[in-house]
């Protein structure tokens, strides 16, 4: 897989998938500008390399048709602070008035961001005719959008079937390079730690992580489908019942693999979901009848921590309780404290996982935060992107 240092941009046009999809408050205003800053290296060298640089990204879920409130225009002026040059936003992202806009775009102007691809259907529906109209305006296509490069769409897939010149943009290439490095040539010992609500959304990623871990600590909701297959009753907590043998299974998998799997043995209890519920610290086996598991316990707490103080390679997807409520947030964000002082490589990926180590206060102490949760459990699930497939060929 190339990247874009590796081509001749200078004079060209250069297409950069990029992912603007900031979350807005209701003044329009970006309160989280990440996605922005993070592929500004790949926007600032297509810039210094002489390129005439558009922008492609998606924003919402328009469901293919226009949608005023999912412009990207407040994304113009933040990214014109970020870069310090002109940004000019294209009334649409494919068309004649389009490339004309491109043809008339001076290079070190600035940058042009097309308007949101998904106003049209043809974007999530890989649609060929959508793909060249995109690929008219481009000489180079640099994906540097990891986050939806799970994604077979038109800007992240279909393009790079009509444009000669394709690569990874920095953002990308990093990203690629981090889960590789802690996942296929790992120091070890390598601990993953999953967590989140369901099991579900996140078996095939266990099951293929038995492959290449030493140790995994499982906590979170899920961790209640664990404790309920080995016979402990978790109450009221939430539990995927139709996935209880594919629990006991896996267990049973890991014993074989030699994969050491650790459950939480204490967790918070609580009366009912709310932040104002009456809650306490109860071993597995205490969890009352009517009460609900929100956090791992204490006890847990020690337990995960000794086995990452010794971990060379640590991956994170998933929070260890309902974090975003006080009273549940203890678990997580003393994992991230652990995490973080942590003698290891570390990984964080997924939404939930990074504001969790951002609440935390230890987001400059972990090694690398992926951008994307989806692709990074894929590429956990043992699959290949769509988006980066599209430019290896």
């Amino acid at each position: 897989m190339k990247t874009i240092r590796d081509l001749d941009i200078n004079g060209k046009r250069v297409l950069i998938r990029v992912d603007f999809n900031v979350p807005l408050n209701e003044q329009d205003e970006i309160t989280d500008d990440l996605r922005i800053r993070t592929v500004l290296p790949t926007i600032q060298y297509a810039l210094d390399q002489g390129a005439k640089v558009i922008l492609a990204s998606h924003r919402g879920r328009p469901k293919g048709r226009r949608v005023e409130k999912y412009s990207l225009a407040p994304v113009v002026e933040r990214l014109a602070e970020l870069i310090g040059k002109e940004v000019l936003l294209a009334p649409d992202c494919i068309g004649s008035e389009v490339r004309k806009m491109v043809d008339l775009w001076m290079v070190g102007t600035g940058c042009l961001l097309l308007e949101n691809l998904r106003f049209h259907p043809g974007e999530e529906a890989n649609d060929p005719a959508f793909s060249k109209q995109l690929a008219l305006l481009a000489d180079v296509y640099i994906n540097d959008a990891f986050a939806v490069s799970h994604r077979a769409h038109a800007s992240v897939a279909g393009v790079t079937e009509h444009v000669k010149e394709k690569a990874a943009g920095l953002l990308l290439d990093k990203e690629m390079s981090f889960f590789h490095r802690s996942v296929d040539e790992p120091q070890r010992p390598l601990v993953a730690i999953v967590g989140g609500a369901k099991v579900s959304g996140k078996l095939e990623a266990l099951t293929n992580m038995l492959n290449k871990v030493d140790c995994l600590l499982i906590g979170g909701a899920m961790a209640n489908t664990f404790l309920k297959s080995q016979g402990y009753s978790v109450g009221a907590s939430k539990v995927e019942d139709d996935l209880l043998d594919n629990a006991r299974q896996l267990l049973v998998d890991a014993k074989k693999k030699g994969v050491k799997v650790y459950l939480p043995v204490d967790v918070i209890a609580a009366d009912r979901f709310a932040a104002d519920a009456v809650c306490k610290q109860v071993t597995i086996q205490d969890i009352l009848e009517n009460w609900m598991a929100l956090d791992i316990g204490p006890a847990s707490v020690i337990c995960f921590s000794e086995v990452l103080a010794d971990a060379k390679t640590i991956i994170w997807n998933g929070p260890m309780g309902a974090f975003e409520m006080d009273a549940y947030a203890r678990g997580t964000m003393a994992l991230a404290h652990t995490v973080a002082s942590a003698h290891a490589l570390s990984i964080t990926g997924g939404g939930d996982s990074n504001a969790a180590v951002r609440q935390s206060g230890e987001a400059d102490n972990i090694s690398y935060m992926s951008t994307g949760g989806g692709a990074f459990l894929m590429l956990m699930e043992g699959k290949e992107l769509p988006g980066v497939q599209a430019l290896e060929a």
